[in-house]
């Protein structure tokens, strides 16, 4: 049987406990928080003056924090990418009996929340040039991206596992920063956000761990390979409009680790993570190649870290038009 056959076998067998992940990982719509239980309410008397509040207080929040949380919104924004990349993977269909369909479904209609808050807020703020954030928005769905994992569900969900936990460190720092500054509102909406991010991170760490179960030598092949090319960020071709230069990444990327959002070390951090949930040290019956993996990724986290550990960060001030001077 070819490795994608086995992959769709090993798919069709989780997928018989997928209403157990649904329930364990996923809430409820009727009892999920929405966008608008943060936002002032336009039918409210007092509506004009809670934005104006919104607003004084944006003020005291520099130009790097907003840059950061336009580029996480705009990330968030570009679900349409990441849904129909998981809709492509071997063992997923198009077709409403199809359990995993259904997960991917239900965890979009989560995370679709994420972009919708953060969006709204950011206009009220006064301090985004809107119309920007939406070119940049439109540029990064048009544009798509590569993670570098085919239709493969393994590399997928490695990929998922990595990247819900970096959005979860992301969202929680800017929630920190916001609450230093007296902006409790959207420390509020960062941390709750940050708390979806790690109930779906928690989901994809546990799609794994019952993989290696399964197949525990092609799963951790597919983890190696996913950390020896490194995890491609989603927001790695943010552009602007009429931009030449191309991607905005390197500059975002420089200003969130300047600020303490996402950093080089929360990278590292979060491999270590990943090993010690899925207890690849403890991993048996894996073949040579696969031993060989394991002994990679158990050195990887020191070997990143001494690299981290030289990088300095320029204190360079980049000129964003998604920005408007307080």
């Amino acid at each position: 049987m070819s490795i994608n056959n086995i992959r769709k076998e090993v798919m069709k067998t989780l997928e018989s406990k997928i209403h157990g992940f649904v329930d364990d990982f996923l809430i409820p719509i009727e009892k999920i928080w929405q966008p608008t239980d943060f936002l002032p309410n336009s039918q409210n008397e007092n509506f004009i003056e809670e934005v104006k509040e919104i607003q004084e207080i944006s003020k005291e929040l520099d130009d790097d924090f907003w840059t950061v949380l336009i580029g996480d919104t705009i990330t968030e924004e570009a679900l349409p990418t990441y849904e129909s990349w998981l809709m492509e993977l071997d063992g997923v269909k198009q077709d409403p009996d199809n359990g995993w369909a259904k997960w991917v479904r239900a965890w979009t209609a989560e995370e679709n929340r994420h972009g919708d808050v953060l969006n709204k807020y950011l206009y009220l703020s006064g301090r985004v040039n809107m119309r920007e954030v939406e070119i940049s928005t439109q540029h990064l769905i048009a544009d798509g991206f590569d993670i570098g994992t085919s239709t493969d569900p393994y590399k997928n969900f490695v990929y998922t596992s990595f990247q819900e936990l970096a959005t979860y460190v992301s969202h929680n720092n800017v929630a920190k920063i916001a609450r230093k500054k007296g902006h409790k509102l959207l420390a509020r909406m960062s941390k709750i956000i940050a708390g979806d991010e790690m109930r779906h991170h928690k989901a994809y760490t546990a799609f794994v761990k019952e993989i290696f179960k399964i197949d525990p030598s092609e799963m951790m092949l597919a983890f190696e390979q996913m950390m020896r090319h490194k995890i491609v960020m989603p927001a790695m071709h943010l552009r602007e409009s009429f931009n030449a230069k191309g991607s905005l990444f390197d500059d975002f990327s420089t200003v969130a680790q300047r600020i303490g959002v996402y950093t080089g070390f929360d990278y590292v951090d979060i491999l270590r993570k990943l090993n010690e949930t899925w207890e690849i040290d403890k991993i048996t019956g894996l073949t040579a190649e696969a031993e060989k993996a394991r002994d990679y990724l158990m050195k990887l986290p020191d070997r990143m870290y001494r690299i981290t550990e030289r990088i300095v960060i320029p204190d360079t001030e980049f000129k964003f038009k998604w920005m408007i001077p307080a």
